[in-house]
């Protein structure tokens, strides 16, 4: 799989982050949409629904907001036009793929919030626990929702706690007192710019410096197209604070056991990015490594399915030693409107994304790497592409383990019934799939992915969730 999805996302046989933040504060009084835009459609990776941004001046009226947002792709969505009608030194951009909850407009990001102390802008990546019970709980104290999405909760949430104190920061952490799950959050009130990491740290959020510009960003990766340098990570658990006096600190909330998810260096992050000190290419070169002293096997060519499958390639390629090259080439041009075949058509969903070099694979015996299988479907029909070009063999190798429960915590991984893995053995799936064999990473060497890092989430793999999950599915019933 990758970031733009071999299938089509009516196949269901992929992966999807929930989505991206990014926001700025100009201390010189420039414009910052165009800035957002630019951050943003770094992330587009991390959500291709929805995008939007609201802005305001910090020397303007007070409570005055600008935003836009609209179903699409952020290039899809904004324009000069609407891009120059968003003026303001501040403001919070957002991309987003919903992992419950509608995908309709009325859900796209940022909210934007009038209240009692003014306006509050928000911009949210992650999934609550608790969304549903803090929902009710609000709804019978006179909140009025406009979405179906658990951000609007957070919201509100804040906006509540900042009628009890002194300053929006404050508002902020006791919103976290009261919220369970995975949040990184970007919130902009009149005057401040405010990033919050969950105590887990689920979600990756970072700092970043232009000038006298700061921004709060996912990625790094994002700072690097805006020409920002990277200041550091927000701690989990960590609420920062942007002013015109600089960043103010509260590490109150942050704790010793922290849950990041591995999947951001697997396969969800940009491979230019680093999270937490730890380089994303680096972690998959790393994870081709250790497939290759684990799983073994006489081959003549090494490929990766594009793109995040090609640095776990390359890595178990220097390790084999044996060569690394190209088997496919991938069709960047099919977007989020990609129309599927219907079944009586021949053309298959995965071939118009993706085609195989026939020349490359012919009479050879092929490592495909691949950084997860979901059901099966979209990986048995890429090995049988290979076969079908002319690959002698075909074997597989996955870099992370067989997935066997779902997520809770902003990953669109389906319930166990619906995972290949779950009642199978890597035989089994290795029959289904047609390779000739199969390889996964083992869990035990997750921690060497990330250079011994410790302090990650594997729950999707082993069950072992760092806090105790919902009683039932609670991911249909928010986004």
């Amino acid at each position: 799989m990758d970031n733009n999805n071999i299938m089509n996302t009516a196949d269901f046989d992929v992966l999807h982050e929930e989505c991206g933040v990014f926001g700025a504060y100009d201390f010189d009084g420039e414009d910052v949409a165009s800035t957002i835009y630019y951050g943003l459609f770094a992330l587009q990776h991390r959500g291709q629904e929805s995008c939007g941004i609201a802005v305001s001046d910090t020397n303007g009226p007070k409570g005055k907001v600008m935003s836009y947002k609209d179903m699409g792709l952020v290039n899809e969505v904004f324009n000069p036009e609407n891009l120059e009608k968003l003026k303001g030194n501040i403001g919070v951009g957002h991309v987003r793929y919903s992992t419950a909850g509608s995908s309709v407009r009325e859900n796209a990001q940022p909210l934007v919030l009038n209240y009692v102390k003014g306006t509050l802008g928000m911009a949210h990546n992650g999934n609550l626990l608790n969304a549903v019970e803090l929902r009710e709980e609000l709804s019978y104290t006179g909140a009025i929702f406009q979405t179906t999405i658990d951000s609007e909760v957070i919201a509100y949430l804040i906006a509540r706690e900042r009628l009890k104190v002194g300053t929006v920061e404050e508002a902020v952490k006791n919103a976290m007192l009261k919220i369970k799950g995975a949040y990184s959050l970007v919130v902009m009130s009149p005057r401040k710019l405010i990033g919050a990491r969950d105590p887990f740290g689920f979600k990756p959020l970072c700092i970043g410096k232009r000038d006298n510009t700061y921004f709060l960003s996912s990625e790094t990766c994002a700072l690097d197209t805006v020409g920002a340098e990277f200041v550091r990570d927000v701690l989990p658990g960590e609420v920062v604070t942007i002013t015109s006096k600089g960043i103010e600190s509260d590490t109150s909330l942050c704790q010793k056991n922290n849950a990041r998810c591995i999947f951001e260096y697997i396969y969800f992050a940009r491979p230019d990015s680093k999270i937490d000190g730890m380089g994303v290419y680096e972690s998959r070169i790393n994870a081709g490594r250790i497939l290759a002293k684990t799983h073994p096997v006489d081959a003549d060519l090494v490929v990766g399915v594009p793109e995040s499958g090609n640095p776990a390639a390359l890595g178990f390629s220097l390790e084999s030693g044996i060569p690394y090259g190209n088997a496919f080439i991938k069709n960047n041009y099919v977007g989020r409107t990609f129309i599927k075949p219907k079944q009586a058509q021949r053309e298959s969903s995965v071939k118009v994304k993706l085609n195989v070099l026939k020349e490359a694979v012919a009479g050879k015996r092929v490592v495909m790497i691949d950084d997860s299988i979901v059901r099966g479907t979209t990986s048995a029909r890429i090995v049988s592409l290979l076969k079908n070009s002319g690959a002698k063999e075909v074997h597989v190798r996955i870099s992370s383990p067989p997935f066997k429960h779902p997520c809770y915590f902003g990953t669109d991984i389906p319930s166990e019934d619906q995972l290949i893995a779950t009642g199978k053995t890597v035989d089994e799936i290795c029959k289904i799939i047609g390779a000739d064999s199969l390889g996964y990473l083992e869990v035990d060497r997750l921690s060497e992915m990330i250079c011994g890092g410790t302090g990650f989430c594997d729950a999707c793999f082993t069950g072992n969730y760092p806090m105790d999950p919902p009683t039932r599915d609670i991911r249909g019933e928010m986004g």
